[in-house]
C-alpha cells in the first residue's frame, strides 16, 4: 500500500473508523508478523505478539506522526512488545529458578535424590500456568478456590491445570494418571 493510501486510511481510523484500521491491518500484518518471527524465532509468539502490536497502534494512533512510513512505526511498537515478552520470560525463568533451587529443597518431602531430580524436571516442563496451580494447590495445599483467587484464573481453569499437572508428573514419575497424591 502506497503512503498516500496509508495517511488516507489513518486519518479515517483516526476519526473512529474501525472498517479503515482494518484495511491497515491487513496491509502490515505479513510484514509485522514476518519481522516480529524472524526477530524472536518463536512463530506463535510472533502471531500473539503481532495482534498486541495492532491492539496497540489502534489505541496509539494519534500517536503516529508521519515521521517514518505506517508500517516501520508498527514494526517499532511489535519490537518493543517483544522485548518486554523477553524480559517477562527472563525474569518468569529466574523466579522459577531461584523457588527450585532455594525452597524447594528445603522441604522434607522424603523423596530420594533421583525421584527429586524427576520431579523438579517434571515440574519444569508444565506450562507456567500449569505449574503454578499444580505448585499451590498441591504444593501448598491450598485449595482450587484460593489457588484461582491467588491466580486471578476461573477455579475450573484451575481445576483443570491441577487435573492436568497431576497426570503428567505421574507419568513422569512412571505411576499412572489414578493413583495417589504426588
Amino acid at each position: 500500500m502506497s503512503a498516500d493510501g496509508d495517511a488516507a486510511l489513518i486519518a479515517a481510523a483516526r476519526r473512529g473508523d474501525r472498517a479503515a484500521f482494518g484495511r491497515l491491518v491487513a496491509a502490515h500484518q505479513q510484514a509485522v508478523r514476518g519481522f516480529l518471527r524472524r526477530a524472536g524465532g518463536d512463530a506463535s509468539e510472533a502471531d500473539d505478539l503481532a495482534q498486541e502490536t495492532f491492539i496497540a497502534a489502534w489505541t496509539r494512533l494519534d500517536q503516529f506522526r508521519g515521521q517514518a512510513s505506517f508500517r516501520s512505526w508498527l514494526c517499532g511498537i511489535g519490537w518493543r512488545k517483544l522485548q518486554g515478552a523477553r524480559r517477562t520470560l527472563q525474569r518468569s525463568r529466574a523466579r522459577d529458578g531461584a523457588y527450585l533451587r532455594d525452597v524447594a529443597p528445603m522441604n522434607d518431602d522424603g523423596l530420594d535424590p533421583a525421584t527429586r531430580l524427576t520431579l523438579t524436571r517434571a515440574m519444569e516442563a508444565l506450562p507456567l500456568d500449569q505449574r503454578a496451580c499444580v505448585a499451590l494447590c498441591l504444593g501448598a495445599g491450598m485449595s482450587h478456590g484460593e489457588a484461582a483467587a491467588a491466580l486471578e484464573l476461573p477455579q475450573g481453569t484451575v481445576k483443570s491445570h491441577v487435573a492436568r499437572g497431576r497426570a503428567r508428573l505421574h507419568a513422569a514419575l512412571g505411576g499412572n494418571e489414578g493413583g495417589g497424591d504426588v
